[in-house]
């Protein structure tokens, strides 16, 4: 929500479980609620409405809980929306926000290479989560930023690809010298947006971050003259490839 400049205004749920007479499940279900009020509390967000949808299984076996939750948001100026494609900009600078660790339990990464879902999940932290959304609507606002993408199943590398491809432009991307270029490209850290920051606005943007003390890493620009994503030092990706990967994958699925 934050990340195309609305301030969060209100939450409604959708909790979808298997059958409340399980003990499991009606733990599951005490968790979610007990997260959700949590959350809202320290964001100040209110819950205007939702519902509760149980008997979710084949048998006696479950669905994995599945909580939704939608987000009402406003923004004063349509015209300030930030778009999630790169490329609106000639020579975008581009930023990662948040901290990266390393964080695999439960991330698309360890269910698509290990068939493995489990582990611990990644930490979360409510205040430095506001204090991102405030980051995020003041770019907005000030027109400090042409384009953000927040970050979670695939970590950094799956939000870049998708940027990219609705931007219909290449990038290249520069890791930070001594991490690890894995858990940098791959982790599902909470708590992060890569964001697209025009070059007159980057000293304005990052010296915000660094007075609201968010922290902030450079990690490329954005190339309207390249059809490629570069990750430099360890591989290039045509666009034309890229696309055809994340296009197939619902056709895969059927054929």
């Amino acid at each position: 929500m934050a990340s195309t400049g609305a301030t969060p205004l209100a939450v409604t749920d959708c909790l979808n479980l298997g059958s409340p007479e399980d003990p499991a499940v009606m733990w599951q279900f005490e968790q979610a609620i007990k997260g959700l009020a949590d959350g809202c509390a320290q964001l100040g967000i209110p819950v205007t409405g939702g519902n509760v949808s149980f008997y979710n299984q084949t048998g006696s076996t479950a669905i994995l809980p599945t909580p939704v939750v939608g987000v009402l948001g406003v923004i004063d100026d349509v015209a300030r929306r930030i778009p999630t494609g790169f490329g609106t900009e000639p020579g975008e600078t581009l930023l990662l926000l948040g901290d990266t660790r390393d964080e695999f339990g439960g991330s698309e990464w360890a269910h698509v290479e290990h068939g493995h879902l489990g582990g611990r999940p990644p930490q979360v932290d409510l205040e430095r989560e506001r204090l991102l959304a405030e980051v995020l609507v003041a770019g907005s606002r000030d027109g400090m930023l042409s384009a953000a993408h927040d970050l979670s199943d695939g970590g950094l590398a799956q939000a870049i690809v998708e940027s990219c491809l609705l931007g219909e432009t290449g990038a290249r991307i520069i890791l930070p010298e001594g991490v690890d270029p894995f858990v940098q490209l791959f982790s599902e850290s909470a708590g992060r947006v890569v964001v697209a920051v025009p070059r007159s606005e980057e000293l304005r943007f990052t010296e915000m971050c660094t007075a609201r003390e968010l922290p902030w890493v450079r990690i490329g620009v954005v190339d309207k003259e390249s059809t490629e994503l570069e990750i430099q030092g360890l591989a290039t990706y045509p666009l034309d490839e890229l696309r055809t990967a994340w296009e197939g994958t619902l056709p895969a699925l059927f054929d």
